[in-house]
């Protein structure tokens, strides 16, 4: 790590800290919209850390967990190294209460991006260029999407020891081992040899109080494994997971489930039933196998092949 960093030509010097502007658009109102990326440094050299949200604009859990270091200044008394804080990269999603941007693309479908390109890739490359070739490793958070509550988690990438290393160190209760999304920002940063993990926890537009003390804590769990904190929450036993899937629903109806995320579930136990409206069908949805329930779909109503839980098993 150089004595100064320059994010988006401010340069921050060791034992500062700085908030940088990125300017990646406008409304059609003419108002700017700039991405605000909070630059923490300490006095002594050390690894840089990226810790982001709001890539989805309606996931407004990540929002609330990187928004709360800012204000208990977690990274304000660094004990070596740097953290680029983001708390809202999807500034267009999330005035409008929406995953996508206006044009309908999803920005971690859109890296690494163009400045040339759809609003989606002009954001996603607005980090690629600007802020991705300063860190070493980061922490991305989310949530379930469209009513999906994800238990609290962290995604690693498959086959790579470093973020296999990462993720156990956070510590979330469910760890996942996956191949990253193509044009996802996991890939595009692994691709540069830059680790990210992906923490999931809640759903969209909606506060998960469990979901964002596990966020912190994994968060504070990470630094202090990488000599950036000296103090650290106690470390959680993880359950990881090599393989995942979804059970759907055969039918549409009225949705009511038994067990939900964080459960462990046996084969061919009942776990959620789908009735039609009018009290005159009711299927019983069983478990396929024994696994773990990591999200369950919220929604009350669900139509044909709906994803109503997402399992995890094969753990080691």
């Amino acid at each position: 790590m150089s004595e100064i960093i320059n994010v988006n030509k401010i340069p921050v010097s060791l034992g500062e800290q700085e908030v940088v502007k990125l300017h990646v658009g406008r409304l059609p109102s003419g108002n700017r919209i700039q991405i605000q990326a909070h630059v923490y440094r300490a006095e002594k050299p050390g690894p840089t850390m990226l810790v982001l949200a709001g890539v989805h604009g309606d996931e407004i859990n990540g929002v609330e967990i990187v928004r709360r270091t800012i204000e208990y200044r977690m990274f304000e008394k660094l004990e070596m190294g740097t953290v680029i804080a983001i708390p809202l990269l999807n500034i267009y999603g999330f005035i409008n209460f929406s995953r996508e941007v206006p044009d309908g693309k999803d920005v971690n479908r859109s890296f690494p991006g163009s400045r040339a390109g759809s609003l989606a890739s002009r954001v996603a490359s607005t980090l690629t260029k600007k802020v991705l070739p300063h860190i070493d490793f980061g922490v991305d958070f989310h949530t379930g999407g469209r009513s999906h509550y994800n238990y609290p988690q962290v995604r690693f990438s498959k086959g790579d020891a470093r973020s296999e290393e990462l993720a156990r160190a956070f510590s979330a209760p469910y760890l996942i081992s996956n191949k990253p999304i193509a044009k996802s920002l996991r890939k595009t940063a692994l691709d540069h040899g830059k680790p990210i993990l992906v923490f999931e926890g809640g759903e969209n537009l909606r506060f998960d109080g469990f979901s964002i003390e596990k966020g912190l804590a994994g968060l504070r769990r990470l630094m202090y494994h990488q000599g950036m904190i000296k103090q650290s929450e106690k470390e959680e036993k993880s359950i990881l997971f090599a393989r995942t899937s979804w059970i759907r629903a055969p039918r549409s109806g009225i949705f009511r489930w038994s067990k939900c995320s964080g459960h462990k579930i046996y084969k061919s136990e009942p776990i959620g039933v789908i009735n039609d409206p009018y009290g005159q069908e009711e299927i019983v949805i069983y478990a396929p196998r024994d696994a773990y329930i990591i999200g369950h779909n919220n929604s009350s109503v669900v139509s044909q092949g709906d994803a109503l839980y997402h399992l995890g098993f094969e753990t080691y």
